[in-house]
């Protein structure tokens, strides 16, 4: 089968594969999924510059988020059989056309949910409600605070100021750069800064933050209340957030959230409500993303260069089987 994979750390386009890899059987309690969409998203291509080399073991296959279809089941698997759409999670390796998952890992698609849809229905969805879940942790009440999200021009910094509108928060959009001014509904106030100018009254009650280094460093210092919260959930910059500034504000909470945490610790119970709750934001429109393009798997190449380009407008999807 058509596959991916990575064999040392690195420049993602550079590095990651593509090779002709063994189809195997599934074992007891597994079952064999055959591919139909995957995404291309940032938590994807971090592990690959080796960036978190002390947990990701080489060699292996990228790709965390997509759906396919059941093709084979192994003994003792009764609640999927051949044919049945699902969400494999728990583990990289979508970026191939055949992966093996335990069926426990395995979450159904609802009819009315389109592959497209499917295919994006997990990393920033279920990351966006619990970084919301996060803030009522820390405040209780969201009504009337003031949060910041950066990033806000991405898939996910979308879904989130519009999550917390609803929730009543009064959300600011923070950009490193004019470029993706356009993603953002109308409405919201918006910061373009890369932290060496960041407006001197600007303050903050949390700053739910995907970039980190010096930008995280500068909200920390400078732009939240006494009280308030930094979550961060990503490092787009590549660099971490400096521990001097965490440790100069010990009035504000500071946190991290990785999803894949949470999900291997929530219980299938926990996950089929998140996913309930991401289908009916995909039916909504609330966790709906654009789709720049997508690629054959084997040109690969093309969807990693196209993902990296600052211009791109939306979200990047592999098709294994072309």
């Amino acid at each position: 089968m058509r596959s991916t994979l990575v064999r040392q750390f690195g420049d993602p386009e550079q590095v990651i594969e593509l090779v002709n890899a063994a189809r195997v059987e599934p074992g007891a309690g597994e079952v064999e999924v055959k591919i139909s969409l995957a995404a291309i998203n940032p938590s994807d291509l971090i592990p690959v510059t080796g960036a978190y080399r002390a947990r990701t073991e080489l060699p292996f296959v990228p790709g965390f988020e997509g759906v396919g279809v059941v093709s084979r089941v192994g003994a003792g698997v009764h609640h999927l059989k051949p044919g049945d759409r699902v969400i494999p999670i728990g583990a990289s390796g979508l970026w191939q056309q055949f992966l093996i998952r335990p069926a426990e890992w395995c979450f159904a698609v609802p009819g009315d949910v389109s592959d497209v849809q499917a295919a994006m229905s997990y990393v920033n969805p279920l990351t966006a409600l619990r970084l919301v879940e996060a803030l009522r942790g820390h405040f209780g009440s969201l009504e009337h605070r003031s949060v910041a999200v950066t990033a806000a021009g991405s898939a996910i910094g979308g879904m989130l100021m519009k999550l917390l509108a609803m929730e009543g928060v009064a959300p600011t959009a923070i950009l490193r750069s004019e470029k993706s001014r356009h993603r953002l509904a109308e409405g919201f106030p918006i910061v373009v800064t890369d932290g060496s100018n960041l407006p001197a009254a600007t303050r903050f009650d949390a700053v739910l933050d995907a970039v980190g280094g010096p930008l995280a460093a500068e909200l920390i210092s400078r732009s939240i209340h006494s009280g308030g919260t930094f979550v961060q959930y990503g490092a787009l910059s590549g660099i971490p957030v400096p521990q001097a500034a965490i440790a100069a504000r010990a009035d504000v909470r500071f946190a991290f959230l990785w999803l894949r945490t949470w999900v291997h610790s929530a219980g299938r119970e926990a996950l089929e409500a998140a996913f309930a709750r991401s289908f009916a934001g995909l039916r909504d429109g609330l966790f709906a993303s654009p789709v720049a393009a997508t690629y054959p798997l084997s040109r690969l190449g093309e969807a990693l260069a196209h993902q990296a380009d600052p211009l791109r407008n939306g979200k990047i999807l592999l098709d294994p089987h072309c």
